[in-house]
């Protein structure tokens, strides 16, 4: 029996086919891409120009973007495909099967699911700038791209939290979800500037350093750019992580283990509080 064949594989192939069957999920790869050849064109039509950027000035142009819309299309696609109504909850967790293995192949699912569309528009960008612009940078252009993937893992994690602690009210964790995306991706940053320009400058450096850390975005967003820039990517937070790590080989360990404590930490107390609902 393959590995596919077990509760795992066959609720992550459950969830695989329902996002494939849906009509959003060739949509999200269709904008994504173009989105992606949007930003690739926009450095020379700025500048007068025609065509489209290289590999690696699309990537650097491109990190906003991933780091905008990759969690709002996680949390929501997770919000709604995980929060099941209450007949089809009683059904599913019904079964002879740890509740905690059946959210893992389901989050696996959507996970491959939402992955695979980003990749797709990654790769359809990508096509048209190695016609136009040769391969000169594509190791970087590859980066962003698993960065997607990462950040997709992190906030599908979050999303199964959410609907863990709110299973069949499926309206209400689509609106926490967006009351995340809007914290971690647009507030959180704010908040912290503001709050370090109040301090004193070593008070400013530690606060900057774990609001790097603690926030999924910036932590992908520094382990990016450090990846594409290296030392050149010197922002405060940038900066005062680089000062406190000692190098970039430790700050890029820092930034992955907050990433991979963001998959897990949220899809542990999910487990959890699924064992805990009643259902």
């Amino acid at each position: 029996m393959s590995a596919f064949d077990g509760p795992i594989g066959l609720c992550a192939r459950y969830e695989l086919v329902l996002a494939v069957r849906s009509r959003w999920l060739p949509v999200f790869a269709v904008v994504f891409a173009g989105l992606a050849l949007a930003v690739a064109g926009a450095g020379f039509v700025l500048s007068g120009g025609h065509g489209v950027q290289g590999f690696s000035r699309t990537a650097i142009s491109l990190v906003q973007l991933v780091l905008l819309l990759v969690p709002l299309a996680a949390l929501v696609f997770g919000a709604l495909a995980l929060t099941s109504e209450r007949g089809a909850a009683e059904l599913l967790y019904s079964q002879p099967v740890s509740r905690g293995r059946i959210l893992f192949g389901r989050v696996l699912g959507i996970w491959a699911a939402l992955s695979a569309a980003e990749l797709v528009g990654f790769g359809l960008a990508g096509l048209v700038l190695q016609w136009q612009a040769g391969l000169d940078g594509a190791t970087l252009y590859v980066a962003i791209a698993l960065t997607a993937v990462a950040i997709t893992a992190v906030f599908l994690s979050i999303a199964a939290w959410l609907a863990s602690a709110h299973t069949g009210r499926r309206t209400r964790v689509l609106a926490l979800s967006l009351v995340v995306w809007f914290l971690a991706v647009v507030l959180f940053d704010v908040a912290a500037l503001g709050a370090a320009s109040f301090l004193r400058s070593g008070s400013a450096s530690r606060l900057l350093i774990w609001a790097t850390l603690v926030n999924p975005v910036n932590a992908a967003r520094t382990g990016v750019l450090l990846a594409i820039e290296g030392t050149s990517a010197f922002g405060a937070a940038t900066a005062a992580l680089l000062r406190f790590t000692g190098g970039l080989t430790a700050a890029g360990f820092a930034v992955s283990a907050s990433i991979v404590l963001w998959i897990v930490v949220p899809f542990t107390c999910a487990v959890r509080g699924l064992a805990r609902s009643d259902i």
